[in-house]
Parts: structure tokens; sequence; C-alpha cells
């Protein structure tokens, strides 16, 4: 309940005896004597009555705004959270039959409850308070940075609450404005949002590629770089096996900074196709996200399919055949789920060979396929395993090359500068 003596002089600014023209300063009056209230159970109430009074009395607009404003600088200023959200619930449906009147002021109270229900961890009421303001609007000019900035703030929400499809559609908004504006903070809240939104959606390789680009931000502090290197390094081990995720381990492993983070050791073994041990890939499952450990449709979980088919790329380097049993017993499976592991990347053209059912043996061409389907993982003569491998070795000489031309460079500048050839 308000205050009486607050009641009191509202009713006396509502009474049609009084001069139109001191009833702006008589709100004024009474909204400093609300905000000085020392009893804060009565704060939220009065203010709800003063926002009554000044959108039910015959002030006219140019009048009453400045008024609400100054309700609105009220409301934020309240400690309780709780009320800060039934006062601003209360002003919203007051003022919703108006809202084309008084649009700033219903922008920055919905900006307002965001942050209550935000505080609260109340992410999708938060996200559906912002969707509320208008962003495309005739009555007032609103920047492209502004836009991009509730976009992009309603797509964070959604994130926080896993809702995946709800917040691309957000992105995807603010994709088309984020050339316009130059701010690195939004440019970065960009790329970090599309990175955690490939990660929820599984799309293991392009969040790691997402998540790389991030870590060499230098608007980012060196510890959350080094997070989002980490970040990257888990979801190229989640990845599925193949020449994409080969290429991708690659560039983290090259990465200087990659020995700092904790995941170094799996992305080592994974790199140098090594087996890795159950008890490793159990460690690094500690580390995970929920929706890293979601099980797929053949009822493993998303790191224990990345993890089988990177054991049996690794055998495919280590062995030219091997018996069926055999294989299921290096990837801890029954003999007939292994078959089944082996057939499909050699299908889908991400390891390359042939199995003999008959004999229960498979026999491997060179390890990895190129990516592409092919006709029971027969690949074409002109992608031929010694073809191949010759491929590995120039670019294997061409990237040591590069790395002692880089190294002579950063060591002895004024020599590289003289030896180079223009």
């Amino acid at each position: 309940m308000e205050s009486p003596d607050i009641s009191k002089a509202l009713a006396k600014l509502e009474d049609p005896s009084t001069s139109q023209s001191d009833k702006p300063s008589g709100y004024n009056d009474i909204l400093r004597q609300i905000n000085s209230d020392s009893d804060p159970s009565q704060v939220a109430s009065s203010l709800t009555a003063f926002i009554n009074s000044i959108l039910k009395d015959s002030l006219g607009i140019v009048a009453t705004r400045p008024l609400l404003a100054s309700a609105v600088e009220a409301i934020s200023s309240i400690k309780s959270t709780e009320s800060k959200i039934e006062v601003g619930t209360h002003a919203l449906q007051t003022l919703e039959s108006r809202v084309v009147s008084f649009e700033e002021q219903d922008a920055m109270i919905r900006e307002i409850m965001a942050d209550a229900y935000q505080e609260q961890e109340d992410f999708i009421d938060a996200a559906k308070m912002l969707q509320g303001i208008q962003l495309e609007s005739s009555q007032r000019k609103i920047s492209d940075g502004a836009k991009v900035k509730t976009w992009m703030r309603i797509c964070r929400l959604y994130i926080e609450e896993d809702d995946t499809t709800s917040a691309e559609s957000y992105l995807n908004r603010a994709k088309n404005l984020l050339y316009k504006v130059e701010d690195p903070e939004l440019n970065l809240m960009f790329h970090l949002s599309q990175a955690r939104i490939l990660d929820a959606r599984r799309r293991f390789i392009d969040a790691s590629s997402a998540y790389h680009s991030v870590s060499f931000n230098v608007t980012l502090a060196e510890e959350e770089r080094v997070h989002a290197l980490s970040a990257a390094i888990k979801c190229a081990v989640l990845a599925p096996a193949g020449p994409q995720r080969s290429r991708n381990l690659a560039k983290l492993y090259k990465d200087e900074r990659a020995p700092q983070v904790a995941e170094f050791g799996i992305l080592e073994k994974m790199f140098l196709d090594r087996l890795l041990s159950v008890e490793e890939v159990d460690k690094f499952a500690d580390s995970l996200a929920p929706h890293q450990l979601a099980r797929t449709s053949d009822g493993s979980t998303v790191l224990r399919k990345a993890v089988i088919e990177h054991n049996l790329l690794s055998t495919s380097r280590l062995y030219n055949n091997i018996g069926i049993n055999e294989l299921g017993l290096l990837l801890d499976l029954d003999a007939q789920r292994s078959e089944e592991y082996a057939a499909g990347m050699m299908e889908q053209g991400r390891l390359t060979g042939k199995i003999d059912q008959i004999d229960g043996m498979i026999f491997f061409d060179g390890g990895e396929g190129i990516g592409e389907r092919t006709n029971g993982g027969q690949t074409d003569n002109l992608v031929g395993r010694d073809l191949r491998k010759w491929d590995s070795k120039v670019q294997g000489v061409a990237e040591e090359v590069e790395r002692v031309a880089s190294t002579l460079q950063a060591l002895y500048p004024d020599f590289a500068t003289a030896k180079m050839v223009h």
C-alpha cells in the first residue's frame, strides 16, 4: 500500500480545480518524496500509484513523457528485484494501449526488467522482455549498433537456456547489420555466440574453428583466450574422425599456446594417431559440458563415438590388416559393432580399405580417406595410397621450411630482410 501522504498529494493533483501549469512541478515533488521514502515496502506501491496518476491525468504527451522518464529512473533505483519486476510489469500493462506515444520509456522499462530477470537467472523472461522493444520505429531513431546490441543480448540469453534455435534466429538478424557496426566488443560477442551455437548443435569441426579464431582476439584477457583455445581443442576431439578433423587437430597442435591447456595431452595423442586409453578418455570427459556428453542415435555418447572412430583410424595406421574380433578388443566393442563402425567410415570416405566378411578380416589402404563417399571404401587410383603419402610428405617439407623461415625472421630480422627474395 502506498504512503497516505503520497495518496493525498496525488489526489490533490488529479482534482480538476488544480491548475495544469502547476501539475508537472507537483508531480516532480511527489516523485522526490517517493525516492526519499525511508520505508522500502512502500516505494513500489507508491511508484505504481504515481505511474497510474500521470498516465490517466490529462497532462498531455509532452508533459507526461519527462515525468514517466523520471519514474523509470526511480524504478531502476529500487533495490529489491521482485519489487522492480512488480512495478515494471504494471507500468508496461498500463502503457500497452499507448505504447506508440511512449516507445522510449517502454524500451527503458523493458531493459530494466530484463536486467532484473537476468539477475534471477530467468533468462527466457529476460529475452522476452527485450523482444518486446520496438527496434523498427518511426517515432524514434535507433542506431544499427543499438539494434545489434539488443539482438546479441537476446541471442546470448537464449544460449544460456540451450535454446539454440531462437538464439540462431537473433544471431542471423545481427549478422545482417554487423558489418555496419565498428564495435570490437559486439564483434567478439557475435563470434563467441556463433561458436557456442555450433558447439551446442554438435557441429564440432565448425565450432572448433570458431573458438580458435576467438582465442586470437586481442580484446579478450589472456585467461579468456586460453579458455577459448581449450574449448576449440575439446570440440576438435569430439568431431568425427576424418580429413577435416585431422587438419583442425594439426592447426591446434601447432599453436604455441596449446601446451598451456589441460587438454594438450589428448590433443597430442590424437594428432599423432596414438590409441587412447579408457583412463585418458574418462579424465577428459570430466571437463566436458552436458551437451557434449549427450547420447547419439546408436546409444553411445558423442565422446565415446569420437574416441572409437579415432582409435579405428589409429589402428589403420598401425596395421595393414586386422581380424574383426581383434579390432573389437582394441576398440572395446563386440565384433559386429566394430565392423559397423569400419564400414560406416569407409562408406563416408573417412577411412580407406575393404572388409572380408568371410574370413573376418579388415584390410586398410593407408588409413584416412579423402572425406568423400566412396564405393565400398575403395578410392580412385588418382587418390591412391602412394599419391596421398607423397602429397603428405611434400606438405610436411613445405610446412617445416616455413617454420624455419619464420624462426629466422623472428631471431635474426636483419639477416632475414637482407636475404629475402623480392
